[in-house]
């Protein structure tokens, strides 16, 4: 089975900056074997799918038939070594909880503030009322307000890009099946904070604060949450299914998107208009294949 065509924005924190709660926690997760990038994706896909096959159906991943938290709840982790990460950071392990939980919980308060009521009928099985009211309780369970991983499906948002030093980009050839084959980069929470900044400012004094702004300036509050010292990971996950090695390898998406914010600063709509049709062309055959599969 293909991974899921997911695309993801990490946060690694230092352990050291994690409440004792949590830190307890993910020293337990890392004694057990963090999960690796490339098992990260069919992980959440299992763990979702086995509480929709309980019987009965389970909210949440890792719930028991009444709601509350199972015991043996599910709490996975990625880690990074400083080595790993371009610029300065704190000190190792950085780990990124999956969050899985809560993540399942934001996309629920999205299903039911989305979804017209009789599809909202057919998936859910408790009243809307109490999906929400459980809902939020996971989310308040987030020590630092907000979870360390974003994800969206079939694209990666352009503005993420802004991000991330073009240069830094890994990429790791392999059978489209193989887990292994990635494209990510990384970079330093510092360093990712002054380049969102600068992005939005640009992009604010160029076209307002719709689209591209609203998306740069979520990010940065999302960013905000963290600790200074943590690492920031742009992972285009099982994208890279759907993308040619010889595409992989000759795409300039970050190189494009950080060209756009330096034209937008100096005028130059010539420029833009260049970078904006070669991200359209190649991320436009994506959209494609998730139209007409």
């Amino acid at each position: 089975m293909p991974r899921p065509f997911v695309a993801y924005l990490r946060v690694y924190e230092p352990l050291s900056a994690l409440d004792a709660q949590l830190a307890a926690r993910v020293r337990k997760a890392l004694e057990a074997g963090p999960l690796s990038r490339a098992e990260a994706g069919e992980r959440e896909r299992e763990l979702w799918l086995r509480s929709q096959l309980a019987r009965p159906p389970r909210l949440l991943p890792g719930e028991r038939s009444d709601g509350g938290v199972a015991p043996d709840a599910p709490f996975d982790v990625l880690a990074l070594s400083p080595a790993e990460v371009p610029g300065e950071v704190g000190e190792g392990p950085l780990v990124c909880p999956l969050d899985l939980r809560p993540r399942s919980a934001v996309a629920l308060i999205g299903f039911l503030a989305t979804a017209g009521g009789p599809l909202r009928d057919q998936a859910l099985t408790v009243e809307p009322e109490t999906v929400r009211a459980r809902a939020t309780s996971v989310m308040a369970e987030l020590t630092s307000g907000a979870v360390h991983v974003i994800s969206t499906t079939w694209t990666v948002p352009l503005p993420w890009f802004t991000l991330v030093d073009p240069n830094a980009r890994r990429v790791v050839l392999a059978p489209r099946e193989d887990p292994e084959r990635q494209v990510s980069w990384r970079a330093s929470m510092a360093d990712a904070r002054q380049r969102v900044a600068r992005a939005l400012r640009v992009v604010r004094e160029s076209i307002g604060d719709d689209g591209p702004a609203k998306v740069l300036a979520d990010t940065g509050r999302w960013l905000d949450h963290f600790d200074p010292a943590s690492a920031v990971e742009l992972d285009y996950g099982g994208l890279v299914q759907l993308i040619a090695d010889e595409d992989l390898l000759e795409d300039t998406s970050a190189q494009d998107v950080n060209a756009i914010v330096d034209a937008l600063e100096a005028g130059d709509a010539e420029e833009v208009a260049l970078r904006y049709e070669s991200l359209r062309e190649f991320w436009g055959e994506l959209a494609r294949r998730e139209r007409h599969g």
